[in-house]
């Protein structure tokens, strides 16, 4: 019961002003682990953002898979910061959460598309791979961006040729991050 409590005491001080607060008490909750997974995740839907960023970014860092949906419902939060902390947390996921990243390839929001094509990179999963050479090719110059940064990150020479397209690309951010992949293949 006092652990339960600490736990939810500690999730609270991440809606502090003070960043060092912030980080001392993310510590601490990683520190606790697995038995902060649960509020941890309920956390993702309190009211405050830097309570919701914060909680993202400890379900990263302890990587349970539990946190994995309820981490890509996360990257349609309003807040960018949130967003970025669960593409983030979700990176650090490793192969388990490839699959459900893949999934989201092909949601309606932008920016869980763009979200998941940037977790990926991080995964480094070669399952990745055809799908992402896919969102070369997303309206979005966040997604297509997202999906260069992570094959080149995945370093298959399958995705060569469509980083070259992508040089083309009508966004300089997209044609810049093509080119820094493909230096990596």
């Amino acid at each position: 019961m006092e652990r339960e409590e600490n736990i939810k005491r500690l999730i609270q001080n991440l809606k502090d002003n003070d960043e060092l607060v912030q980080v001392q008490n993310s510590d601490l909750l990683e520190e606790i682990g697995e038995p902060a997974v649960n509020d941890l995740i309920d956390a993702l839907n309190d009211e405050d953002k830097n309570v919701r960023r914060g909680a993202a970014r400890v379900l990263g860092k302890i990587g349970d898979e539990r946190a994995i949906e309820p981490l890509i419902t996360s990257l349609q939060d309003a807040n960018k910061w949130v967003r970025r902390a669960a593409s983030g947390a979700l990176g650090n996921m490793g192969e388990k959460a490839t699959a459900p990243l893949i999934n989201v390839l092909n949601d309606d929001d932008w920016r869980v598309r763009g979200g998941a094509a940037w977790a990926l990179g991080k995964i480094k999963d070669k399952k990745a791979l055809n799908p992402l050479i896919d969102c070369l090719k997303d309206e979005s110059g966040f997604v297509r961006s997202g999906a260069a940064y992570s094959l080149g990150e995945i370093g298959d020479k399958n995705a060569e040729e469509p980083l070259k397209e992508a040089l083309n690309d009508k966004s300089g951010y997209v044609r810049q991050v093509s080119e820094n992949a493909l230096k990596k293949l």
